[in-house]
């Protein structure tokens, strides 16, 4: 069962039974969210960090953290002109004081 995560850049959550764990999913594209040529630098379109930070404060909210404490950016999401990219935002389970540690993958 998906439900939805009511964001503009993810589309559907899931509870990971397993785990108690979350999972987010979304699609960016230029031709979707033609907005986020407003990011280009060195010719190459990249996703804002603080769309990053928005999207892990959009699925804390969702499954009850209200607090976003760190989010370190490893690499930057650089668009491409054709197709899309996949989003996949996930949400540990809870440490015992309510934490959970995002992480955000793409393709």
């Amino acid at each position: 069962g998906l439900g939805t995560a009511d964001h503009p850049l993810l589309g559907a959550a899931a509870e990971l039974e397993d785990s108690g764990g979350f999972v987010f999913t979304g699609r960016l594209g230029l031709s979707t969210h033609p907005w986020l040529v407003d990011h280009t630098v060195l010719g190459g379109v990249l996703l804002r960090g603080r769309a990053f930070v928005e999207m892990a404060i959009r699925a804390g909210d969702q499954v009850g953290c209200a607090l976003l404490e760190e989010l370190t950016l490893a690499a930057p999401l650089v668009m491409t002109e054709q197709g899309g990219v996949q989003l996949h935002l996930t949400l540990a389970s809870g440490d015992g004081s309510g934490s959970r540690a995002p992480s955000l993958h793409w393709r």
